[in-house]
C-alpha cells in the first residue's frame, strides 16, 4: 500500500510520515526530496532557472512514478502537490493508494510557521503574525478543497504526535 500525507507547510506530513513509516516497516519519501535527488539540483534551484511550470510537470512526472511503485511507501507531498495537474484525481483513482489530509487550523500554521520562516522560501519574506495569518488563510481557501478529497481527514490540533499515529492507526485498519 501507498499511504500519500497531504496538507499545508508545517502542517506534520514529514515528522508524521516519518515515524510512522517506522512503525508499520515502510519506506518513507518526501515528494520534494524525490524532485531534488532526480533532478540533481534543490527545488529553489528549478524555480530560480526552470519556472514553475517546469517544476509542477516534473512533481507530476515523478508522483505517478511513484504512484506507479507497489511498494509499502509512505509519501509526503508539498503543500501545492494536491493542487495542480490534476494530482488529486491522480491520487484518487491510484490503486493500491490511501490518502490523508493532516488539517491544522490556521493558528496552529502560524505558531508552527513564525519560527521556521528561514527554512520556508514561500513565507521567508513575511514579517507580522498579521500577515502571516492572512498569507496562509488565502493560501488554505485555495488549497483546502484539494486537501479535502483525501480519503481520511484527520484534524490535528492541540493533539500530540503520538495520538495523531495512534488515531490514523485506527483509522487505517
Amino acid at each position: 500500500m501507498i499511504l500519500i500525507l497531504v496538507g499545508y507547510m508545517a502542517s506534520g506530513k514529514s515528522t508524521i510520515g516519518r515515524i510512522l513509516a517506522e512503525k508499520l516497516n515502510y519506506d518513507f519519501l518526501d515528494l520534494d526530496d524525490y524532485i531534488e535527488e532526480q533532478e540533481q539540483t534543490s527545488i529553489k534551484t528549478i524555480f530560480q532557472t526552470k519556472g514553475e511550470i517546469y517544476f509542477r510537470k516534473a512533481e507530476t512526472k515523478y508522483l505517478r512514478e511513484l504512484l506507479d511503485s507497489k511498494s509499502n511507501l509512505i509519501l509526503s507531498l508539498g503543500g501545492g502537490t494536491p493542487c495542480y495537474s490534476n494530482n488529486m484525481d491522480l491520487i484518487l483513482k491510484a490503486d493500491n493508494v490511501k490518502s490523508v489530509y493532516l488539517k491544522a487550523s490556521i493558528p496552529t500554521l502560524v505558531n508552527r510557521l513564525k519560527g521556521e520562516k528561514g527554512k520556508r522560501p514561500l513565507v521567508a519574506h513575511i514579517e507580522t503574525d498579521e500577515e502571516l495569518t492572512e498569507f496562509i488563510g488565502k493560501h488554505l481557501f485555495e488549497r483546502s478543497p484539494f486537501y479535502s478529497q483525501a480519503n481520511i481527514v484527520l484534524p490535528t490540533d492541540n493533539k500530540t504526535t503520538s495520538e495523531i499515529i495512534e488515531e490514523l492507526n485506527l483509522k487505517l485498519l
